[in-house]
């Protein structure tokens, strides 16, 4: 079975609608990106994958995120539990959260290993959501 975590910040569906192109990667993971900046991360071993619709995010990754590799997995895993955790408790409170920031909750979990790519990208998009939209998801500021 497939997990699929979606996070749309925009009309997704029309956007989805472009075509990709694939950039091959390691460890077994494939990143698609569209003209309009959907990123598509698959992490094929663990039948995982995160899909993010956010206009700006593929370039502020490409640009300004730190590369791949600057983070250690652990420390990314430790980030990306905190702000899921946080973004979780605020998608299941539309009433108290912009229901249009936090539209769903993410199934991430603690103790199973999506790999790096998954992670970094989880990562960096969580740093450019808070900058963004002048969110803070958990203690501290984002680094970039």
């Amino acid at each position: 079975m497939k997990t699929t975590i979606y996070i749309l910040f925009v009309i997704g569906f029309l956007f989805a609608c472009h075509p990709t192109k694939t950039i091959k990667t390691t460890d077994n993971t494939k990143t698609n990106l569209a003209k309009n900046d959907t990123i598509n991360i698959v992490n094929d071993e663990i039948e995982y994958q995160i899909i993010i619709i956010e206009p700006g995010f593929g370039a502020w990754l490409a640009s300004i995120a730190k590369p791949e590799g600057f983070y250690s997995q652990n420390y990314l895993e430790t980030r990306n539990m905190l702000m899921v955790t946080e973004w979780n408790i605020r998608a299941s409170q539309p009433m108290a959260y912009n229901p249009n920031l936090y539209e769903m909750q993410i199934d991430y979990q603690n103790g199973i290993d999506y790999g790096y790519e998954v992670n970094y990208k989880l990562y960096n998009y969580f740093v450019y959501f808070q900058q963004k939209y002048k969110q803070k998801l958990g203690v501290g500021t984002p680094r970039i």
